[in-house]
């Protein structure tokens, strides 16, 4: 019997304009990021996509399905996918011993029910919310912050809390609180990256109190780096520095360089944006040191996968431009391009931003609005998150500033307006 086309995802391929093999690169991407695997084998290919398409395969497995929904947006059974069903299956005849194994565990499991009490919580339950939270980072890599990100950490956060009241081991308590800040942590930061403050704010404050009921220093110190963010978006530059010097201080920079680069770095845009250019400067310095001691193979917390050489160039912008020295800003941008992976598409649409505000203030206005063309291109179609619209319409600013009234300008505001400024 010949198999149905699955047409609502071949209607969604052509859509989004993914070729085959351009889909199985993108979906490989996300599931190394998630399993923090790099060896090929197992990887998906374009013929895996094709027997999507024909109908072949109704139901994809686990990652590559987790992958799928990540990239696309969308649920697999929106994408047109079937689970199967699997009454049609006939068991294989019971062994004796099993079923009485069975009937005894069933039983128990009666007892724990009709006498009130909780089933206990264990390392599955950890593992499987740990999962989850991968899941929410890698969507969040991909698109950047929106409310469905927000909304699926604060689930996660709101379930790690409520397994508190069942019964469990010290150690897995303070998993359970880690978990729960973690998750807290990734709905304020996607706060930050839409630019809703207020909600940034609220829930920064609440994984903060987590973390250290968890006593997580890693966690702690990411709360203090998404503050610095929120302080350095609300124009507070002395309390971004504070907050970058509560990440410096936290017991994990003393134990991973990796962690205390990311923190120079985050000092080193408020010494810049406070005038402070050699403190700027030496704290970059800092930044790189640390960075080339760490690394980069050890196991981490997910949140921190996109730090690295890509991230420090890109921050190492921010800085070049904020002291006027916009050709090195040019040219770290360009060399976070390099290096930066494909899934991290917000991080290079935000890299792209900035590269075409360091090309506009040294003047080359043809080449710095042509550059933001490729700032969509970047987001291939998907809602701009609010840092990359607040960048845009900064460049806007410094256009109309630098060529007012000119056929370019004019130009570029007619065919972008719309679309950077579109919530």
């Amino acid at each position: 019997m010949p198999h149905a086309r699955n047409e609502a995802f071949i209607a969604w391929m052509a859509r989004n304009g993914w070729t085959a093999l351009e889909l199985a690169t993108s979906l490989n991407a996300v599931i190394r990021e998630v399993t923090q695997k790099t060896s090929p084998r197992g990887e998906l290919s374009e013929v895996t996509v094709r027997k999507w398409r024909s109908g072949e395969t109704t139901w994809p497995q686990g990652k590559a399905r987790m992958a799928l929904e990540q990239v696309s947006g969308l649920s697999a059974a929106d994408l047109g996918f079937v689970p199967p069903d699997r009454r049609k299956h006939r068991a294989a005849p019971e062994d004796p011993l099993r079923r009485r194994t069975f009937f005894t565990v069933a039983s128990a499991a009666g007892a724990v029910v009709l006498t009130g009490a909780a089933p206990s919580v264990g390392s599955s339950d950890v593992l499987r919310l740990r999962q989850q939270l991968d899941t929410v980072n890698a969507l969040d890599d991909q698109r950047g912050g929106h409310d469905r990100v927000e909304k699926a950490a604060l689930a996660g956060a709101a379930e790690a809390v409520t397994l508190q009241a069942r019964t469990a081991t010290q150690r897995t308590q303070q998993r359970l609180f880690s978990l729960a800040a973690d998750f807290t942590a990734t709905a304020a930061w996607s706060c930050v990256d839409a630019r809703e403050r207020a909600r940034a704010r609220q829930h920064l404050d609440r994984a903060l109190y987590l973390a250290g009921l968890a006593q997580d220093p890693s966690l702690t110190m990411r709360v203090w780096n998404s503050v610095s963010m929120l302080a350095h978006q609300q124009g507070d530059h002395a309390e971004s520095l504070a907050a970058g010097q509560a990440a410096k201080a936290t017991a994990i920079t003393r134990r991973d360089p990796l962690y205390a680069s990311l923190a120079h770095a985050r000092t080193a845009i408020a010494h810049a944006h406070l005038n402070e250019d050699r403190s700027a400067l030496r704290a970059l310095d800092l930044a790189a040191c640390s960075l080339a001691k760490a690394d980069l193979d050890r196991p981490r917390s997910s949140w921190i996968a996109f730090y690295g050489a890509a991230e420090l160039h890109a921050l190492t912008a921010i800085v070049r431009d904020r002291i006027g020295d916009a050709a090195d800003a040019e040219a770290a941008s360009f060399q976070a391009l390099a290096v930066l992976p494909e899934t991290f598409r917000r991080n290079r649409a935000l890299t792209t931003a900035r590269l075409s505000l360091a090309q506009l203030h040294q003047g080359d206005i043809e080449q710095a609005t042509a550059t933001t063309a490729r700032v969509f291109d970047e987001m291939c179609g998907a809602p701009l998150p609010g840092r990359v619209r607040s960048l845009l319409g900064e460049f806007h600013r410094d256009l109309i500033t630098l060529a007012p009234g000119s056929a370019t300008t004019l130009d570029w505001a007619d065919r972008y307006r719309t679309e950077w400024s579109r919530p």
